[in-house]
């Protein structure tokens, strides 16, 4: 068994100045802690993986292919691998869960 704190990681998140942390890399999963604060940029494309975002806390919306939701906490929301997605009119602090299966690189 493997436990983990959302506080401790987000201040790991933090401390290397980044807005994403791979805190877990099994053989059929990997795990995340992403961050992205009112005016930020997402950046990111579409993933090789099967996607899976828990919004922890925070409101934007978020663009996956052609469709477009708001999100905030207790949102989970599944992203096939191949599809362009982003968050993008971030209102609050942003924090969300990412599980990616298979594993990201």
């Amino acid at each position: 068994m493997k436990v983990f704190r959302l506080d401790e990681l987000d201040a790991e998140r933090a401390a290397n100045d980044g807005a994403y942390l791979r805190f877990l890399r099994e053989p059929r999963m990997s795990a995340g802690l992403y961050a992205l604060s009112p005016g930020d940029t997402d950046t990111q494309t579409a993933h090789d993986q099967d996607e899976i975002y828990q919004v922890i806390s925070g409101r934007a919306e978020l663009t996956v292919g052609a469709e477009t939701a708001t999100v905030g906490r207790g949102s989970v929301v599944y992203v096939p691998a191949g599809t362009p997605h982003r968050f993008h009119h971030i209102t609050e602090e942003l924090r969300v869960l990412v599980v990616f299966s298979p594993p990201e690189d």
